[in-house]
């Protein structure tokens, strides 16, 4: 995605996605474009249009912060509820609640366990989310509103180990939680997801070739209306509007 903007003496700007690794913005006047030492199938195309370059390996890896439900991913850190509870307080109550309840209409982050399967299922981090290291991730990218990735290791461990206690995911406050066991930690509703399968239980239903024009021998035809179906209610019957 880029944009331009034109004029005397103006610099050219341009915003690229770096869709392999995440969001990557890279923002930089033309005069000051530089080839990167070895060129690559995105340095050539950029080269082309002239404008852009290549990102550097350090800005790549600046947005290459994705943790996987094994663990692998997770910094070195630790923290307990105990702490966490002063940072949520401080950093996330002002939206999510001094309990997990949620402000307004912001996200409720606890409670809901045994929920899932009500006509109105409260799906909080507790209730629903598949894995520790879900929360861990979400809050390490995203989080606090409008200061993403301001969050030290220490705090991220601190506000999960917190997040979790509040729904009664980890019991303890004062236990710690780490690198090595956050991705440990058993959620309740952890067998509740399982991976697409579509590619084998709907394989059968596939078809190399989609039909797009007169793929039905004869047009819809209209069997009945709403008002002879008693469905639609006539102005005595209807709810009044204020």
């Amino acid at each position: 995605m880029s944009r331009f903007r034109e004029g005397p003496r103006a610099m050219v700007l341009m915003r690229s996605l770096v869709t392999a690794v995440g969001l990557s913005v890279c923002i930089l006047p033309v005069w000051a474009q530089q080839k990167p030492a070895t060129p690559s199938a995105s340095a050539t195309s950029a080269s082309k249009h002239g404008i852009g370059r290549a990102a550097h390996v350090d800005e790549l890896k600046a947005w290459d912060i994705s943790i996987l439900p094994d663990g692998r991913g997770l910094p070195k850190g630790k923290g307990t509820a105990k702490i966490g509870e002063e940072l949520f307080v401080e950093k996330c109550a002002a939206c999510h609640g001094e309990f997990g309840e949620g402000v307004g209409r912001w996200p409720v982050l606890a409670g809901g366990t045994g929920s899932l399967k009500n006509d109105r299922p409260e799906k909080t981090v507790g209730s629903f989310w598949p894995s520790s290291t879900t929360l861990f991730d979400y809050l390490r990218r995203a989080m606090p509103y409008g200061n993403a990735q301001s969050l030290e290791a220490d705090e991220l461990y601190a506000l999960s180990a917190y997040i979790l206690h509040m729904s009664d995911v980890i019991k303890d406050p004062g236990f710690e939680v780490n690198e090595k066991n956050f991705a440990l930690i058993k959620m309740p509703n952890g067998g509740g997801f399982y991976d697409d399968d579509r590619e084998v239980a709907e394989k059968h239903f596939w078809k190399k070739s989609v039909c797009m024009v007169n793929c039905k021998p004869e047009q819809p035809k209209v069997t009945g209306r709403a008002m002879v179906l008693d469905v639609t209610p006539d102005s005595k019957t209807a709810p009044r509007v204020e």
